[in-house]
C-alpha cells in the first residue's frame, strides 16, 4: 500500500512548481549541475593521482643505483629460489632489497638458469646489474662436482681432487678418522660377530655438490657425510633394519653398497639386497658377489675386471678382507658409496627365497632371480645367448 503522506507530497511539489519557462530553467540547472560534476571529478581525479603517487612510492621495491663498490663472494645453495637468492644478496648487502632482485629475475627469462655456486658479485648494486653478474658465467668462482652412485672412497677423492684443485692425498688423510668427520660410533657396530673396516667408505653420499673455494678438505668429506646421514635419516635407516631386519644400520649399509655394485637397474635392488641377506643370515653360505673381489683389485692399485675375466686365484684370494667367494658372511664393511634407491633397497627388501641372481639382458641390464642351481643355470644360459660373457668362465 502506498504511504498517503508520500502522495500528498508529491502532489504539493507538483502544484507548486511555476509552469511557464520550464524547460529553460531545467536546461539551466542541467548545465550548471554539468559543470559542477565536471569540476568535481577534477578536483578528485586530481587527488586520485596525487594519492597514487604517494602510495606508489611505498611499494616501490628499495633499489641501489650503480654498479656497486667492493667485490664480495656469495654462494647460492642448491635448489635456491629466486627469494632465497634474493635473501643471500640482502644479507651480504649486494641489492638493497630481496623484492628488488626478485622483480628484476622475474622480468628476465634467463634467471631460471641460475646455477647454485659461489659468485662474485658487488656490494650495493643496482639488482638488475646483480642479475647480470650472476648469469655471467665469469662471475661464477666454484663449479658443481657430481659424485655417481657407486663410486668408492678412493674414486670419490680423485673427483673431488680434479674439481677442486685439493690433492687426493688430503681427503685420503682427511678420512683416516672417520668420527672426526661426523660420523656417529654406533655407525661402526655389527650383530654378526665380523671385524668392522672403520673407514670413510660407504658415508660420502653420492650427489651434485657446490663447496666453496675456500673449503677444506676435511670440511668438504663433512658435508658429504652430513648429506648421508640425512638421507638415512629421512629414510629412518637405522631404525628400521634393527627393527625389521635384526641387522645393525652398518651391516645394512653394507648390503646397500653390494647391492649398488651388483645392480643394473633401481628395480632390481629390493630383489638383490634380500638375496643378500638370504645368503649371509639364512642360508649361511657365501655370498660369492664378484664385486668384492674387484674392491680389493682396486685398492691394491690394480683395474677391476668383468665376472667372466676374474680368476679363481683372486676371487678366493685368502688375503682379501672383502672375500665373499669362500668366507661366509657379509664383508668387513661397504665396497662404495649407495645412493638412495639402494639404501632404500636395503631398508625395505621384499620378502622371498631367492639365493642366486644374474644380469640376462645387456641393454635393459635387468636380472633375473633364482632359488635352486637348476634354475640359476638356466638364466645363466640365457644371459651367455644374450652375449653376457660368462660361459666361458
Amino acid at each position: 500500500m502506498i504511504d498517503e503522506l508520500d502522495v500528498a507530497f508529491d502532489e504539493d511539489a507538483e502544484k507548486s512548481r511555476p509552469r511557464r519557462h520550464r524547460a529553460n530553467k531545467s536546461g539551466g540547472r542541467s548545465a550548471a549541475a554539468f559543470v559542477m560534476t565536471f569540476v568535481l571529478l577534477a578536483v578528485l581525479g586530481g587527488g586520485v593521482y596525487f594519492g597514487y603517487t604517494k602510495v606508489r612510492g611505498f611499494f616501490v621495491a628499495a633499489d641501489y643505483a650503480g654498479a656497486g663498490t667492493e667485490t664480495v663472494q656469495i654462494t647460492v645453495a642448491k635448489d635456491s629460489s629466486l627469494t632465497e637468492i634474493g635473501n643471500e644478496l640482502v644479507k651480504a648487502d649486494v641489492v638493497k632489497s630481496t623484492k628488488a632482485f626478485t622483480n628484476a629475475a622475474e622480468a628476465e627469462p634467463k634467471s631460471k638458469n641460475i646455477q647454485s655456486g659461489t659468485y662474485n658479485l658487488r656490494k650495493q648494486m643496482e639488482a638488475e646489474s646483480a642479475l647480470a653478474l650472476m648469469l655471467d658465467p665469469k662471475s661464477r668462482v666454484s663449479r658443481g662436482v657430481t659424485i655417481p652412485e657407486g663410486k668408492t672412497a678412493k674414486q670419490t677423492y680423485e673427483l673431488l681432487a680434479k674439481a677442486t684443485g685439493i690433492p687426493a692425498k688430503d681427503f685420503e688423510t682427511a678420512a683416516k678418522d672417520p668420527e672426526t668427520l661426523g660420523i656417529p660410533d654406533w655407525w661402526f657396530k655389527r650383530t654378526d660377530g665380523k671385524k668392522v673396516s672403520k673407514t670413510a667408505e660407504g658415508f660420502l653420499f653420492p650427489d651434485t655438490y657446490e663447496f666453496d673455494p675456500k673449503a677444506t678438505a676435511p670440511q668438504i668429506l663433512q658435508v658429504m657425510v652430513d648429506h648421508f646421514l640425512t638421507v638415512t635419516g629421512e629414510l629412518t635407516f637405522a631404525d628400521d633394519v634393527q627393527k625389521n631386519l635384526s641387522v645393525s644400520p652398518y651391516e645394512a649399509l653394507i648390503v646397500a653398497s653390494l647391492t649398488q655394485a651388483e645392480s643394473g637397474t633401481a628395480e632390481d635392488m629390493p630383489k638383490i639386497a634380500r638375496v643378500a641377506y638370504n645368503r649371509a643370515y639364512k642360508e649361511k653360505i657365501p655370498l660369492q658377489f664378484d664385486v668384492t673381489t674387484n674392491y680389493w683389485l682396486e685398492l691394491n692399485g690394480k683395474d677391476p675386471k668383468h665376472s667372466g675375466s676374474l680368476l679363481t686365484k683372486e676371487m678366493e684370494d685368502p688375503k682379501n678382507p672383502y672375500n665373499t667367494e669362500i668366507v661366509k658372511g657379509l664383508p668387513i664393511g661397504p665396497i662404495n658409496s649407495p645412493g638412495r634407491a639402494a639404501l632404500s633397497g636395503a631398508v625395505k627388501p621384499p620378502a622371498g627365497p631367492w639365493i642366486f641372481f644374474v644380469a640376462v639382458d645387456p641393454k635393459t641390464k635387468k636380472s633375473k632371480f633364482a632359488v635352486t642351481n637348476e634354475e640359476h643355470d638356466r638364466n645363466i644360459q640365457e644371459a651367455c645367448r644374450n652375449g653376457i660373457p660368462l660361459c666361458n668362465k
